[in-house]
């Protein structure tokens, strides 16, 4: 089989596609023909050592996929042949074949295609998780995501705009603020034309006279504490990542005087400290994917052979929504969805 391989740390440029064996299915395992994968950002950290779990080289790289079952190991029972499913690994994704523990993957809803499926796991559930259980967020709240623009931040102005929010929308390109417009969102703020004239907490201030409740925040560096500024007393402040590359440093004052929560969010802590909130999260949207209530912002489509610029787009900040590998076209057709 065909697969995106990393031999040696570094930037995106390292990675090749080669052929490989195909990978056996063990006991507690099904091998997955994918039909399409997502690139995510922690992707390209993993390729660059940059990540917080290290990966030794080599591997194959990607961790969100979907396709069709085509080997079940001898323990599983829940799955069989032909079943079309997504599923998240550290690695393993970017290539024709995988093979994960069989409770790592979950069904595709039937009539849903294979590439949305796969583009619709690691941002939407961080953000639904976010949304839903950690900010706690309610009908009427308003919501600021800050960037609006990349995976996680589309998923947050759907999701919030599902929940009753009104979504002011922070993002870095008047096209990335068009899409989150599209996704639902009512105010838009580029926060680079706002560094070159009003300070980006002025015009929050403008939006937002008395005060955000909720903050969704992916990016870090210099947005958080201007929009930290932005919440009103006892308002809530969500770090979910740091794609600037950059750890912000927040004045705790702001904390006291604002009465507000600085709040975190990762999957494995969610997962151990609310296993019950988790699967009702699970369930919602699954429902939501199935009825096509919430369809992911697909902003870019590449070949496996076009890995590296996949990974580029992502990692240099200039992707619009989930950018998808299409690795086979006609799986969804095989398993007659």
């Amino acid at each position: 089989m065909r697969a995106a391989i990393c031999s040696t740390h570094g930037r995106p440029d390292v990675v090749r596609v080669e052929d490989t064996p195909l990978p056996t299915a063990g006991p507690d395992e099904v091998r997955v023909r994918i039909a399409a994968a997502s690139v995510n950002f922690p992707d390209v950290l993993v390729v660059a050592d940059e990540y917080q779990v290290k990966v030794p080289t080599p591997f194959v790289v990607g961790s969100e996929f979907a396709g069709v079952i085509d080997h079940v190991g001898d323990s599983v029972s829940t799955f069989a042949v032909g079943d079309r499913v997504t599923g998240t690994a550290l690695v393993g994704g970017f290539a024709e074949a995988v093979v994960v523990r069989a409770d790592v993957v979950s069904a595709v809803p039937p009539g849903v295609d294979l590439r949305i499926a796969a583009a619709f796991g690691v941002a939407h559930r961080t953000a639904y998780h976010v949304l839903r259980s950690v900010a706690q967020v309610q009908p009427g709240d308003e919501l600021i995501v800050l960037g609006a623009g990349g995976g996680v931040g589309l998923a947050a102005v759907q999701i919030g705009r599902h929940l009753g929010a009104t979504v002011t929308a922070v993002a870095s390109t008047d096209e990335k603020l068009a899409a989150a417009a599209a996704c639902g969102a009512t105010r838009l703020v580029n926060h680079r034309s706002a560094s070159s004239g009003r300070a980006l907490r002025d015009i929050l201030r403008e939006c937002l006279p008395d005060g955000a409740d909720v903050i969704v925040d992916p990016v870090g560096g210099d947005l958080s504490e201007p929009a930290l500024r932005s919440l009103r007393y006892g308002g809530r402040f969500v770090t979910v990542g740091y794609a600037s590359g950059v750890i912000p440093r927040i004045p705790l004052n702001l904390v006291l005087l604002k009465g507000v929560q600085i709040l975190g969010f990762q999957f494995i802590d969610f997962v151990g400290h609310d296993p019950d909130g988790f699967r009702r999260n699970e369930a919602e949207l699954t429902e939501l994917l199935a009825t096509g209530a919430i369809v992911p912002y697909v902003g870019a489509t590449f070949g496996l052979d076009d890995v590296v610029a996949a990974l580029q787009l992502v990692g240099d900040g200039g992707a619009i929504g989930k950018v998808v590998l299409d690795i086979d076209r006609d799986l969804d057709r095989a398993a007659g969805a």
